[in-house]
């Protein structure tokens, strides 16, 4: 309690006396170093100005996004959507209007629209600048979650052409930048979801030889391909390579895999 009052009274200091737009500016800063109760309550005072009410219903809308996500109030999701309604694209500048895409999407996904996130998540990519690659790869990670989510739920005849989307999606980012790692981390998951199995092992071992040049950058990336070819792809491929005895080829397959991680490591 004493850190949030103390965080509330830096905002009133710093605030007082700004203008507006220094206020929506702080709201932003404080959003980016995730300090989302804070970001809310200067996004409130710059919504006051007319000309600014846009961009800081926007900033409030990711901040209560954000919130939901961590916390999973309702309340939250709720508020962000009431943001979201008050925002007018026509006065927001061309970043702005990726991030409200972005925000669209996230709301639609938390709602369990996860189909139609996808289709903001495609909007927003399509304006995504490459020299932003950590912004990128984000919103591609959104892209593919959504449609994995909903390809999940769906019939097996309309799964896998999404999942096949979403491989056509990262071979064209990794033609575009070799080192995307949420793309290598997707083609190798929706490979082996559409029913690829021995391209699904074929491009994790290739994504983990990419990733192993990014140094830490590909830390996260790494131990998520990892998980995903020794609890999916390794028992799919077994099975499918030695039906009368799969835990024999698994056992093989994970030799295979540790080998290629040292020699790669």
């Amino acid at each position: 309690m004493l850190r949030s009052a103390a965080a509330v009274a830096l905002i009133f200091f710093a605030t007082t006396g700004a203008s507006p737009r220094d206020v929506l500016s702080r709201a932003k800063q404080l959003y980016n170093g995730a300090q989302y109760d804070a970001a809310i309550d200067a996004a409130s005072t710059a919504a006051k100005t007319p000309d600014l009410a846009s961009a800081a219903q926007l900033v409030m809308a990711r901040a209560y996004l954000e919130r939901f996500r961590q916390g999973g109030n309702a309340g939250d999701k709720d508020a962000a959507r009431d943001a979201l309604k008050q925002v007018r694209s026509m006065d927001l500048g061309a970043d702005d209007r990726v991030e409200l895409s972005i925000a669209l999407g996230e709301s639609l996904y938390f709602d369990g629209q996860a189909g139609a996130a996808a289709e903001q998540f495609e909007l927003a990519l399509a304006h995504a600048d490459r020299k932003q690659p950590t912004r990128r790869e984000r919103l591609l990670d959104w892209w593919a979650t959504a449609l994995d989510r909903q390809a999940q739920s769906s019939p097996e005849a309309v799964a896998r052409p999404l999942q096949a989307r979403i491989v056509r999606r990262m071979e064209d980012e990794l033609h575009g930048d070799t080192g995307a790692t949420v793309a290598s981390y997707w083609l190798a998951a929706a490979a082996r979801s559409s029913g690829d199995i021995e391209r699904a092992w074929d491009a994790a071992i290739a994504g983990w030889v990419r990733i192993s040049q990014l140094g830490s950058r590909g830390a996260e990336a790494r131990r998520e391909l990892d998980a995903l070819v020794l609890q999916a792809i390794i028992p799919d491929r077994a099975r499918l390579v030695s039906p009368p005895s799969p835990e024999a080829a698994a056992a093989s397959m994970r030799r295979q895999w540790d080998a290629l991680k040292k020699a790669w490591s």
